[in-house]
């Protein structure tokens, strides 16, 4: 974690506005949300998507270009970016790659701080960084740096290793990856651990701990921290 917090809770209802709700993160947020009364779900999303039984929120659809409208009618406190798409679903086109992962999310933030939204929340990836060798990772390390440049009152980076869901398109390795990452996870120690998956449902739940804080600042959660802040405000 890049900071130590005093936890502050709020008793209001957070107002939270998805953009990429249509993804296993996105949607597991709206599924998780079904029995909380602390948060209200606003969903922005290119194409239509069946919502659990249940669900309390609102659906906002748009074309990319009309977003920036959409996340100013959602009138949310909060912002999570659960965008971000793989170099395989894009034929291992960068360029393509950049437009989703970089482009988008980028423009996404610069509409929510223009709609008044002070809280975004992103989910990037372990070992994010502009310098690393790994083009995917070039790129999450290189929107971050593009949103703090926004400068939201409040900056939430969480950096997931594999992130373990029920995953509506899977390739037969991608669900082998899956099925082994928690054997693999046994042998990653030390400067490793941060690569350790995750399960959805825990990254879901620390996106909603996160959005109910206070503090400003920037800060940069591994599974750890992760873990740690929700622990912190269950208890």
């Amino acid at each position: 974690m890049a900071a130590r917090m005093k936890i502050c809770v709020m008793s209001d209802v957070v107002r939270i506005c998805i953009v990429g709700s249509t993804g296993l993160t996105g949607y597991s947020l709206i599924e998780r949300a079904v029995s909380r009364s602390d948060v209200r779900i606003v969903g922005v999303s290119r194409r239509e998507v069946a919502l659990p039984y249940g669900a309390r929120m609102e659906m906002l659809l748009a074309d990319p270009s009309g977003w920036p409208d959409a996340i100013a009618a959602s009138n949310a406190q909060v912002l999570v970016c659960a965008l971000g798409t793989t170099m395989a679903k894009v034929d291992k086109d960068e360029e393509a790659f950049r437009a989703v992962d970089h482009e988008l999310v980028v423009s996404c933030a610069k509409a929510a701080k223009a709609a008044g939204i002070e809280h975004f929340i992103l989910i990037s990836s372990a070992g994010a960084d502009v310098l690393a060798k790994s083009f995917y990772l070039r790129v999450k390390g290189g929107v971050e740096e593009a949103v703090s440049r926004v400068r939201f009152r409040r900056f939430d980076i969480l950096r997931p290793g594999r992130i373990r869901g029920p995953r509506k398109e899977s390739r037969p390795l991608e669900r082998l990856a899956m099925w082994l990452s928690p054997l693999i996870d046994l042998f990653l120690h030390g400067k490793y651990r941060k690569f350790r998956s995750v399960r959805v449902e825990t990254l879901c739940d620390a996106i909603f701990a996160l959005a109910r804080q206070k503090a400003g600042g920037r800060f940069i959660h591994d599974l750890d921290a992760m873990r740690y802040v929700i622990k912190r405000v269950g208890d």
